[in-house]
């Protein structure tokens, strides 16, 4: 059913068609939309005997949302930057005991110091922590993905982080396709735990395992993220069976096919990259990109196919390791071993900074014929940096470096305004 609605309602209606049976919330911007949704949806009977616990911290969310699991119930929550670093032990757990929880994560920046704003931060810290990641390119995306997600982690016993950036996403308003009540119940079965706690047959699950089986019991885990590499595509394709549009899968090209330099990214920003390439191949250049869906696991071989005949590849990230570079770039780089290629890597978006249109072309002229640095932090301000690193130069106590950036933005401000007021 199309309706003009922001994404975090839109998700909320998609999560409640999925029929969850136990909803664990804590509110964090920029997901408190979704939670607060559902709470509305739970409270007006719209979801049957759905319990919606309120608890007192991320921390509380995942761990009741652990409980639930456990006991056989179809459980849900969702978290943004902080808040998935508060719940982080938790997280490790849910995953470890092969729980199949969704959660969304509206992807923030993390701090210090602190931002409120758009990055892939979050979920990138997260990405050893056994959970499937999966990343929405549009809103229309992030709500198929979540009806997906439930019928993935429940056939392969694992839980799912639906990743959509925040406000990009998640405050945008426009016309989405909700999945209808009939067609979800069709795609997706009752809940049929694997595991569950039952009174009548008591066990205990989260035993110690020493070093006679700790590695097993990991390889296993290991195993079980390469079986989701089959059961993701497949998962979408039933998806398309039934609600007529192709969504999810383990990634999308667009005009590939003959592209001798390739731009791979995650989330939103793939919107704004088509726009780009398309203006380019206006003008003759053989360009295309590469979204990826699935980013745990990460889908070597499709990846390998998909860059095969580019000569190069920029990867655009909107999260970096500190002290390394990209993140994305050396999961690119493993699945290209053995092949000679030239590997960009491009730093953007970092706290909520525009990534335009402007930017992209300027970059792309250079990097198209290989006049880039390896890594590239986007529209970074050198005059700022340089700044604060002669300061710290001058003498030890510099302070502290965000308020010291911070002080010296307001005044180049207080001064542009001054040269404005003077003409």
């Amino acid at each position: 059913m199309l309706k003009q609605i922001q994404g975090s309602k839109a998700v909320a209606e998609a999560v409640g068609a999925a029929r969850p049976e136990v909803i664990s919330a804590y509110p964090i911007s920029p997901q408190t939309h979704i939670v607060e949704a559902l709470s509305a949806l739970v409270k007006q009977g719209d979801l049957g005997n759905c319990q919606y616990i309120n608890v007192e911290s991320e921390f509380s969310a995942m761990s009741a949302a652990i409980g639930a699991s456990a006991a056989g119930a179809r459980t849900y929550t969702a978290t943004a930057s902080q808040g998935l670093l508060f719940m982080v032990e938790a997280v490790y757990n849910a995953s470890g005991l092969g729980l199949p929880i969704v959660m969304t994560v509206a992807n923030r920046a993390i701090g210090s110091p602190i931002n409120i704003w758009n990055d892939q931060s979050d979920s990138m810290s997260q990405r050893d922590s056994g959970w499937l990641q999966l990343y929405a390119i549009d809103n229309q995306e992030a709500v198929d993905l979540h009806v997906q997600a439930f019928k993935i982690a429940e056939e392969l016993s694992l839980p799912v982080m639906v990743c959509m950036d925040g406000f990009v996403l998640t405050h945008a308003v426009e016309q989405i396709d909700i999945p209808e009540q009939e067609k979800v119940d069709a795609f997706l079965p009752p809940y049929e735990p694997r595991q569950v706690l039952d009174p009548e047959d008591p066990i205990s699950i989260g035993a110690m395992v020493g070093p006679e089986a700790f590695t097993e019991v990991r390889y296993l885990a290991h195993h079980k993220q390469l079986e989701a590499l089959d059961v993701i595509p497949r998962v979408s394709q039933e998806y398309a069976e039934v609600f007529g549009r192709e969504s999810g899968g383990l990634l999308h090209t667009y005009k590939t096919e003959d592209a001798e330099t390739i731009v791979v990214c995650l989330g939103s920003v793939t919107g704004t990259l088509r726009d780009v390439i398309d203006e380019r191949r206006e003008k003759g250049e053989k360009i295309g990109v590469l979204s990826l869906v699935s980013f745990r696991p990460f889908p070597s071989d499709a990846v390998r196919e998909a860059l095969k005949n580019c000569k190069r590849f920029v990867v655009l990230e909107k999260a970096f390791s500190v002290g390394i570079g990209g993140i994305v770039s050396s999961h690119i780089r493993h699945a290209m071993r053995g092949r000679e290629f030239v590997c960009h890597e491009l730093i953007a978006g970092l706290g909520g900074r525009d990534i335009t249109m402007g930017s992209l072309h300027a970059y792309l002229d250079k990097a198209v014929v290989d006049d880039v640095e390896d890594t590239t932090f986007l529209d970074l301000d050198v005059e700022l940096v340089e700044n604060e690193l002669a300061r710290e130069a001058q003498g030890r106590r510099s302070g502290a470096i965000p308020e010291n950036v911070l002080r010296d933005v307001m005044k180049r401000a207080a001064q542009n305004t001054a040269k404005g007021a003077a003409k």
